[in-house]
């Protein structure tokens, strides 16, 4: 079967996760918590932690990791889900480096977590190096090392020193950042859950939730569980219930099959370090273990009306272009049959900055809104929203995150038009770029990000 006809993301066929129960009938329950993603499952694991005698129930519409955690690109990364400087206006530079610092010892946490659950995900920390392949990208790569702090770790690579780690065509330098590692996420995000369900954690599949209210959450099925903690942990699906509190940003994923010794032995990357280009319409990538290349982009980032369908094709065109982004990096590589691709969905805010809330008076809580960072600031958010509920004080409480608002989206045509418009302005900014191949940076690139508010 080609990749373009397959659904089903590599890492949750490959995890073989077991299939668990529908919600059949009422229940009750200490904690609720609407949707099985990293979010979801890290929240109930910390909340066992703070009270092991907590009764907590897990509602999932699909299956366990269906949504962004189990489609995602692998990067366990510090990068923070928000807009750096917008934080810092509101709440003040030290807020900020707070928040950046609890984002990287998220990365360390998630791994230490992994390793205490006896979880064989893949994990390695190797690093991630973004490539410059235009002087633009270069110069947009020593600013932003430039601005960094001596803390985030990042180095400036020569392009001999991009060839050591892995030889990629027309490199013009890099920026290594060592504050990222490897994951499988379908192995990552199976194995919590069945670590929660030997718990006593019970998790039900199949089980779509229609209202969640305080106290109360019901399903389409007629069931209802009551419980006086409610979590919704839905990440990109919550634009689906018709709020324009996010919008449902699509990206999409390929993966080759396992490449041959000799493609390994030409391009080195033996220490499996994440890849990304840093074009403004960008790549991002990982070795796995078993020897392939998988690819992710935003291809068709957004479908009218916050739509989305993760059972459909990918894309042709997103399909190729992705294929022609790594024959471009790597032109030896057998890209002639992929192994699978598949389309993923996360969120984003009007802000771009994702949030924790709670609210004691109503038992009301929720996380999301990662813009396509989600994997260390969702095991963030599942400690966060554990101490905020079992009232424990810590510096996870004080972040900038907690309880942060948001502007609604624009209602539609005019958010379909301008998310059109922004990404056809970013690949027309890369082209551009390419073909003048000097160190400015497209204008037209600076007044997408103005209108977009990306990062």
């Amino acid at each position: 079967m080609h990749a373009e006809a397959k659904t089903q993301p590599y890492w949750m066929r490959i995890a073989h996760p077991p299939a668990r129960p529908r919600l059949s009938e009422d229940s009750s329950a200490d904690v609720v918590i609407v949707g099985a993603g990293l979010t979801g499952l890290w929240t109930a694991h910390y909340l066992l932690g703070r009270d092991p005698g907590l009764d907590i129930v897990v509602l999932e519409a699909e299956t366990v990791g269906y949504g962004a955690s189990g489609r995602n690109g692998g990067w366990v990364s510090n990068l923070i889900p928000g807009h750096a400087g917008r934080l810092a206006a509101r709440y003040g530079r030290a807020s900020v480096d707070s928040f950046r610092d609890a984002v990287r010892d998220s990365v360390t946490e998630t791994v230490r977590a992994a390793e205490e659950l006896s979880i064989d995900a893949d994990i390695v920390r190797p690093g991630t190096v973004s490539v410059a392949l235009t002087p633009a990208q270069a110069a947009r790569q020593r600013r932003r090392v430039a601005a960094a702090r001596p803390q985030d770790g990042l180095k400036l690579l020569a392009p001999h020193e991009v060839d050591e780690r892995m030889r990629v065509a027309g490199n013009l330098g890099g920026v290594f950042n060592p504050f990222v590692a490897r994951v499988h996420p379908g192995k990552l995000v199976d194995g919590i859950a069945r670590s929660l369900t030997e718990r006593g954690v019970r998790v039900f599949e199949h089980t779509p939730v229609e209202t969640i209210a305080a106290g109360r959450v019901t399903t389409a099925l007629g069931t209802s569980v009551t419980a006086p903690v409610v979590v919704r942990a839905t990440e990109g699906f919550a634009p689906q219930q018709g709020s324009r509190e996010f919008l449902a940003m699509n990206s999409h994923m390929i993966i080759t099959r396992p490449q041959s010794d000799r493609f390994w032995d030409e391009v080195g990357w033996s220490g499996h370090e994440l890849i990304s280009d840093a074009a403004h319409d960008y790549v991002y990538g990982q070795r796995t273990s078993d020897g392939r290349i998988a690819l992710g982009g935003r291809g068709v980032p957004y479908v009218y009306g916050n739509g989305f369908d993760l059972t459909a094709p990918t894309p042709r065109s997103t399909v190729s272009t992705l294929r022609a982004s790594l024959r471009r990096m790597f032109p030896t590589i057998d890209v002639g049959e992929l192994e699978e691709s598949w389309s993923g969905v996360l969120a984003v805010s009007r802000d771009w900055n994702a949030r924790v809330t709670w609210n004691r008076s109503s038992g009301l809580a929720a996380a999301g809104g990662y813009v396509g960072h989600g994997v260390a600031p969702a095991n963030l958010a599942g400690r966060t929203l554990a101490d905020l509920i079992t009232g424990t004080e810590s510096p996870l409480t004080a972040l900038p995150w907690v309880n942060h608002t948001s502007r609604s989206w624009e209602p539609e045509p005019l958010r379909w038009l301008g998310v059109r418009s922004v990404y056809s302005a970013y690949r027309a900014a890369d082209t551009l770029e390419t073909a003048r191949f000097d160190e400015r940076t497209s204008r037209i690139a600076t007044l997408a990000d103005r209108i977009s508010g990306r990062p």
